[in-house]
């Protein structure tokens, strides 16, 4: 009977808990410490994004392996001293190093201020940094809240099944996003980013090659499409090769993902779902059909997502180099 009752109060008290801890969140965090934060921010990410477009899809997507593990602090920037850091993990392996180089780069210009040095965030400046990739590849610029601090702990094992699979089905997207105060339509919306970025051939190889004993290649995929992938990474593919997530528009952040769902031309069959399980094909349709309304659902889930398992008050710092705890 204990039991039960500690089962039926966890909800409400995981909302409890979530709701105070980013209730001390907010867009004019830095008004009277640093006001021009934002600026200083988007000027240095601008002139890295427009060094290499990488920079887009690699801090967008370090921005997720952060806060998917023990919540947005920025642990996944620091450094191993002993191999076992959350970017050790052979999910984290694939992490474009220009992700990195953009948070220490915007980092440098915030302190580079005297009104600002020491005062701002890691995790503040990778949350600003994502939505400045956003907005610069093509997508609606968000509002961020601010406030985080910086955890001081980053291990291996802590990412260890808390990040979504390329094969993962639709309940187990469900599972892990919810887990994280995320609905279905803010998962499928935040999987809209990838209509920017590029994966490796062996993330996907069972899909074109060995798919089943009955199908070597996945029947929901577009056989054009799998012809395409295999030309590109064949059998013995050079592990380097880099494959775009979206074949249409690659480097504009759009609704071009959704529309490639429709024909068969998801890149990873936890992509191809979305359309393929009819629980979530109505709004894959709709973000397919509608651009404004996917940026819209987009900016509102990276929101959501800002808010996870966050440090504030006087939890965590304000690291002063982003790869080492104080």
């Amino acid at each position: 009977m204990e039991s039960q009752r500690i089962i039926f109060l966890s909800p409400l008290l995981l909302s409890l808990l979530l709701t105070t801890a980013f209730a001390q969140l907010r867009t004019d965090f830095y008004r009277n410490t640093c006001p021009n934060v934002e600026s200083l921010v988007r000027s240095a990410v601008q002139r890295k994004f427009q060094q290499t477009f990488v920079t887009a899809p690699a801090t967008l997507r370090l921005l997720f392996h952060d806060c998917f593990v023990r919540g947005c602090d920025a642990s996944v920037l620091l450094a191993s001293t002993n191999g076992k850091a959350e970017k050790e993990h052979p999910d984290n392996l694939s992490l474009a190093g220009d992700g990195f180089d953009t948070v220490v780069k915007a980092k440098a210009a915030v302190d580079s201020n005297p009104q600002c040095r020491n005062k701002v965030s890691c995790a503040d400046i990778l949350a600003l940094a994502t939505r400045d990739v956003v907005n610069l590849a093509g997508g609606q610029f968000y509002q961020v809240e601010l406030g985080r601090r910086d955890g001081r702990i980053s291990t291996l094992p802590s990412v260890q099944n808390n990040l979504p699979g390329p094969g993962s089905n639709l309940d187990q997207l469900n599972t892990m996003f919810a887990r994280h105060g995320l609905s279905q339509t803010d998962m499928i919306a935040l999987s809209g980013a990838h209509t920017i970025g590029f994966s490796h051939c062996n993330r996907f190889s069972k899909r074109i090659y060995n798919f089943s004993p009955r199908n070597r290649i996945d029947p929901t995929l577009n056989l054009q499409y799998a012809m395409q992938l295999r030309q590109m990474c064949p059998l013995r593919v050079d592990p380097r090769i880099a494959i775009n997530m979206d074949p249409a528009t690659p480097r504009t952040f759009d609704n071009a993902y959704f529309r490639n769902l429709q024909q068969g031309r998801g890149l990873f069959a936890s992509d191809q779902v979305l359309f393929s399980d009819s629980r979530s094909r109505s709004t894959v349709n709709l973000f397919a059909s509608n651009n404004a309304a996917f940026q819209q659902a987009f900016g509102q889930a990276m929101t959501k997502l800002g808010r996870v398992g966050v440090l504030t008050g006087n939890k965590g710092e304000i690291r002063f180099d982003c790869t080492r705890p104080n």
